[in-house]
């Protein structure tokens, strides 16, 4: 599959497409389109390659990952799909926005199919899901293990690792997170992150000075 990038909002979030050459369907993850100029670039981007978008899925559902889940909805007609746990931080994303003053359209309600050990199979590609809380109660990590790389959302960073201050968060739960459901990938598995350029898993067990291979600073 193809992996196209965006950079979207006030917190520089990364959007992906997920793009299945063959067809030209696309999954969409964690859209992050603040304004009309950005809703409207991603349209445009993704309508001059003829691409349709056929899935969304949120990682997570902090207010950064789902702000244009409403324009997905209304232009594509998707339904975001999201963790059993992400209902209870979707609800908290209106109360997020008015802390920050940023304008936000309320998401379409999700539907709670990503768990893990439930791959999610698309037109022939398979994308295994992790359960990866720690940064947030509802996070999961999609992991295509033939092109060996991970969209990660807020777990994994170059050089760093998900916040941990928010509500919701666990510390201890991140570390084991990353420990047990990243660091055990093979070492050139591409890491595709919520935020910040890409990385690797080798790089990070190497030198991430949050979780490294042999010591942790988190919490």
């Amino acid at each position: 599959m193809e992996i196209l990038k965006f950079t979207f909002g006030p917190f520089s979030e990364n959007t992906y497409v997920m793009v299945d050459r063959a067809s030209k369907e696309c999954i969409i993850v964690d859209p992050g389109m603040y304004d009309s100029d950005e809703r409207n670039y991603f349209k445009q981007s993704l309508d001059s390659r003829g691409l349709t978008p056929a899935l969304l899925i949120n990682t997570h559902a902090h207010i950064d990952h789902v702000m244009g889940n409403s324009f997905d909805h209304d232009e594509y007609g998707l339904v975001p799909q999201i963790h059993k746990l992400g209902e209870l931080v979707m609800e908290r994303a209106e109360s997020t926005a008015q802390v920050y003053g940023l304008n936000y359209d309320l998401s379409p309600k999700g539907e709670a199919t990503l768990e893990e050990g439930k791959d999610v199979t698309f037109n022939g590609h398979t994308l295994e899901v992790f359960f990866t809380p720690g940064h947030s109660p509802d996070h999961i990590v999609l992991y295509n293990r033939k092109e060996d790389y991970i969209i990660g959302g807020d777990v994994l960073f170059k050089g760093s690792a998900g916040r941990v201050d928010l509500p919701g968060s666990v510390p201890v739960d991140l570390e084991k997170s990353i420990r047990t459901k990243l660091y055990v990938l093979p070492e050139k598995t591409e890491v595709h992150p919520g935020h910040g350029p890409e990385t690797t898993i080798g790089e990070e067990k190497t030198s991430n000075p949050f979780v490294s291979e042999h010591s942790s600073s988190l919490g």
